[in-house]
């Protein structure tokens, strides 16, 4: 089997992981940002086949640092969170791609809109926690998407005719997750 942790079901621990993303933003600069709310399991099977991964995101904890942005970003314009309150992900499958590195498709919905997306993922390691019994294991997963494609057609110009936000959107998960026994 390839370098995962013990078979057994995961949780992510949303106080030592981070949902983030990087947009482009006016072309000169990137706009970073971040949900400050997040669940999720990893259940690490026998195999990859038998190994998935799930979570959802509240749309509403969104933040960029600054409010008038974030509530702009809540808006209709891009996550309509009255309409969708949570951005979910589901794997379909998971590849070794060399040493601790993998590929995760996943069925990534936002919007209300879902699509497959192709994450690298990086298995960090596993060990005992602070807490007895209690196993924890580290992941980084990284992926692009084209946020036209999960209908957010924002399409604010400059009078050069630059976009105001790019359509590439980087997605970068850093995941602790635990599991007793």
């Amino acid at each position: 089997m390839s370098n995962l942790p013990a078979p057994g079901v995961y949780t992510v621990d949303p106080v030592h992981s981070n949902i983030t993303f990087v947009a482009r933003h006016l072309v000169a600069s990137k706009v970073r940002g971040s949900f400050g709310e997040f669940s999720g399991t990893i259940t690490v099977g026998d195999s990859l086949d038998t190994t998935s991964v799930e979570a959802t995101v509240q749309a509403s904890s969104i933040s960029t640092n600054n409010e008038m942005r974030d509530n702009h970003l809540k808006s209709a314009d891009f996550l309509e969170l009255e309409k969708f309150p949570t951005l979910t992900l589901a794997s379909k499958s998971i590849s070794p791609s060399g040493g601790d590195n993998y590929e995760l498709v996943a069925d990534l919905t936002i919007h209300g809109v879902t699509k497959s997306v192709t994450f690298a993922v990086e298995y960090l390691g596993s060990g005992p926690s602070f807490a007895p019994g209690v196993t924890v294991a580290g992941f980084e997963a990284r992926g692009e998407i084209d946020r036209r494609d999960f209908g957010v057609n924002f399409e604010g110009v400059l009078e050069n005719g630059n976009l105001v936000v790019g359509h590439k959107v980087v997605l970068e998960f850093t995941i602790e997750a635990s599991k007793q026994g």
